[in-house]
């Protein structure tokens, strides 16, 4: 028993990583407007969307710890077909999703600090103290950093709830029906895609779960079991799914019914959010709102900017484009620093260039994300009931079934938005 706890506890932590990378903009951003928009009822979508997106974010993990490569390795197998449809995707949109959670994540350093630069500065000092942790810190660092953060993020929301339910909620806040209709609008529509997009998180993560899982592995000496690696995914996935529940309450509670709205800009929106909640629960909750909401969004940049690295320099190896197969942990590393690099002037020329297009590029970039989600999803089903996963670690019945499911929500949701589009 101390030895399957022992063995349990080493595997901890990657499933953390992506609660880390899952609460942020999907969570700070659209679960609130969700809530404030809509209200409580939005909270059935939201769970639905989790529920159906599981499986394809477990595969990850599950396929690092059955065969001790990452899915990156292989979509390879599949054929040179998967892995550059995965290439493309994540090229095509890696600069904008690194673009949306820095820019919020420096809206909300310039409100809290009282910094008064440019959205572009504010984003260039949060994506390189963000650069620096990882360089410097390595895997380990960004494992513990992110264990504090998530600690500190459970308290101060679970917190803010309970204040918000405390200060009694706007009439009608907590009717789950008393802005359906609304809903059913081209704009309602419109948020509706956009808001499952990125809940909880892209799929994309299944990708960077792996490799996370592999990189735990290295750290503790330990591959974990299929059944740990399985556990410690659900451990993150449930924390981000509740989260996101959290924060669409505190949208309905503190704003649902007021007829006020939240602004474009960046900084404006991050002050305008901890105003609104600020006004509804008392002055002296802004520090505790304030916190709540810097803390999500740091853990979702530090965890993008450590994951697409770790996936260009994936694909770098895993493609051929590098002339050998083992390379040495130094140059390993600099291909990791000179993908930090890439990413980070990447993320921040879109910034620069959306200027204060705040809640466009938000929608934009989760929009596309959920267009491309299908595709994702039918790679990892693929690889998983093929030949290379191992018989006896394949998807079982009961999660086949949930995530065919899941790949038909997918699809019908996609086949929607271009209707919507369209006509």
């Amino acid at each position: 028993m101390t030895n399957t706890s022992s063995t349990l506890r080493s595997a901890i932590g990657p499933g953390l990583l992506m609660a880390g990378a899952a609460i942020g903009v999907s969570h700070l951003v659209q679960s609130t407007r969700a809530g404030a928009e809509y209200g409580v009822g939005m909270a059935i979508i939201v769970i639905l969307a989790c529920v159906l997106k599981y499986p394809f974010i477990q595969f990850g993990p599950r396929y690092a710890a059955a065969t001790g490569e990452s899915l990156i390795a292989g979509y390879q197998r599949l054929g040179p077909w998967a892995l550059g449809l995965f290439s493309l995707i994540t090229i095509a949109t890696m600069f904008f999703i690194q673009a949306s959670v820095t820019i919020v994540t420096a809206g909300l350093a310039g409100m809290v600090f009282g910094l008064e630069q440019s959205i572009t500065v504010l984003s260039a000092g949060v994506i390189t103290a963000c650069a620096v942790v990882l360089a410097v810190g390595h895997y380990r660092g960004l494992d513990l950093l992110m264990k504090l953060i998530m600690g500190a993020l459970a308290v101060t929301t679970v917190a803010a709830v309970a204040l918000a339910f405390g200060a009694g909620p706007e009439s009608g806040a907590l009717d789950p029906l008393a802005s359906w209709d609304a809903l059913w609008t081209a704009t309602g529509i419109a948020f509706l895609l956009a808001l499952l997009g990125w809940m909880p998180i892209p799929l994309d993560v299944a990708a960077w779960h792996s490799l996370w899982t592999l990189e735990r592995a290295a750290q503790t000496g330990r591959r974990p079991s299929v059944a740990h690696a399985v556990i410690d995914c659900r451990i993150g996935y449930i924390a981000a799914t509740v989260t996101a529940v959290l924060f669409l309450l505190l949208g309905a509670l503190v704003m649902h019914g007021s007829g006020q709205t939240l602004p474009d800009s960046a900084v404006a929106f991050a002050g305008g959010l901890v105003d609104l909640y600020a006004s509804s629960l008392g002055e002296w909750s802004r520090p505790l709102i304030a916190v709540a909401a810097l803390t999500a969004m740091f853990s979702t940049t530090l965890a993008v900017t450590d994951a697409y690295p770790r996936v260009l320099r994936a694909l770098i190896e895993q493609t051929g484009v590098a002339d050998d197969e083992d390379p040495a942990p130094n140059l390993h590393r600099s291909r990791y620093i000179s993908a930090l690099l890439l990413v980070t002037i990447g993320a921040l020329l879109v910034i620069r260039f959306s200027g204060e297009r705040f809640t466009t590029l938000i929608d934009f970039t989760t929009t596309v994300s959920f267009l491309s989600a299908p595709l994702l999803a039918w790679l990892s089903l693929r690889l998983l009931t093929s030949r290379h996963m191992p018989a006896e670690h394949r998807p079982g019945r009961g999660l086949l079934f949930l995530a065919r499911a899941g790949f038909g929500f997918l699809v019908a949701f996609s086949l929607l938005w271009l209707a919507w589009r369209l006509f």
